[in-house]
């Protein structure tokens, strides 16, 4: 079976919208930002032969503060610029009680069985608990992305990582009995990954 990374949208691939010093998804195309680094932690993945789907929630849309057509084009965006499999979407609020949103795990299974997944082979990325207990029902290892604004949580995560290059580094680095090229990947992934914490580039 094939193994994969899910990965959470905002605060994961794109840059959240701070307001209040919260998190929010970005409502406007010209709020949409790829985050730093994105494309060359999930080009590491992808030669070590993880499939690369996103796993997300936008309930804007149900809360009709955002179109379905905005998100459709932004996500048009995330697969043209980086290399990814499938975006898997949930559009519901929590009082639809849905089997998609998470932390319930639907996407990621919903998923799996289309791509024929090996969930205990594979990892879930987010910057919120509720990525981390999706990925946990899934039966995924789980990584944590820090940020000021959920320093203070209490969230349960396989590792915390400061950048999706850091991420990346780990999950590579966790496997076993790696072939040197993946190895040279992981290494090249958090170099990049400190560079940029320290203000190098």
């Amino acid at each position: 079976m094939k193994r994969a990374v899910f990965l959470d949208r905002d605060g994961v691939l794109n840059e959240v919208i701070l307001r209040d010093g919260q998190p929010h998804s970005p409502i406007h195309l010209a709020e949409f930002r790829i985050v730093f680094g994105a494309k060359d932690a999930l080009t590491a993945l992808r030669r070590a032969g993880y499939l690369l789907i996103v796993a997300t929630n936008q309930p804007d849309v149900a809360r009709q503060i955002q179109s379905q057509c905005i998100v459709e084009i932004m996500h048009e965006r995330l697969m043209a610029h980086l290399p990814l499999d499938d975006i898997q979407v949930c559009y519901h609020d929590d009082h639809h009680q849905c089997d998609c949103r998470k932390p319930r795990p639907g996407l990621l299974l919903r998923a799996a069985q289309q791509w024929g997944i090996s969930l205990s082979e594979s990892y879930m990325i987010g910057d919120r608990s509720k990525d981390l207990e999706a990925g946990r029902r899934a039966g995924c290892k789980t990584v944590l992305l820090r940020y000021p604004y959920n320093e203070s949580h209490a969230v349960a995560a396989d590792y915390r990582a400061a950048s999706l290059l850091e991420a990346t580094a780990w999950i590579l680095g966790s496997r076993p009995q790696q072939e040197a090229p993946l190895r040279r990947s992981a290494a090249a992934a958090l170099s990049l990954g400190a560079a940029y914490r320290l203000g190098r580039m």
